[in-house]
């Protein structure tokens, strides 16, 4: 995302984030006065993704997403989501992607995100 007070108000999510980890009402908050940037600058797969993430949050209070795991190298067995994860680490990566919206490979994880999230159930 280019717009300066959207980069301005990512920093600040992704500072919060790590000082203090998910703190459901603030992150929400930024969340939605980021997500018109994403609509401003064309950017579909963004929007939904901070709208399903503020919508996660809320009925969750947590982020219940895993980070994408990278497609299997050949040869090599499939590993499944049995890991532990962050959900803070998950949600920073998540926002770390956004923050670099412009890069390709960057919206392909974003996509993931989008369908893990509305594949979600508890």
């Amino acid at each position: 995302m280019n717009n300066p007070k959207a980069q301005k108000l990512i920093k600040k999510i992704l500072d919060d984030l790590d000082h203090a980890g998910i703190i459901t009402n603030t992150l929400v908050e930024d969340l939605k006065q980021l997500r018109p940037y994403a609509v401003e600058e064309k950017l579909p797969v963004v929007a939904k993704a901070l709208r399903l993430t503020y919508e996660h949050l809320e009925e969750n209070y947590t982020f219940d997403i895993p980070i994408p795991e990278d497609e299997p190298i050949e040869g090599e067995e499939e590993e499944f989501s049995t890991q532990e994860f962050s959900a803070d680490e998950s949600l920073m990566y998540l926002i770390n992607l956004i923050k670099n919206a412009e890069n390709p490979m960057n919206i392909e994880e974003i996509r993931e995100y989008n369908e893990a999230l509305q594949a979600y159930e508890d």
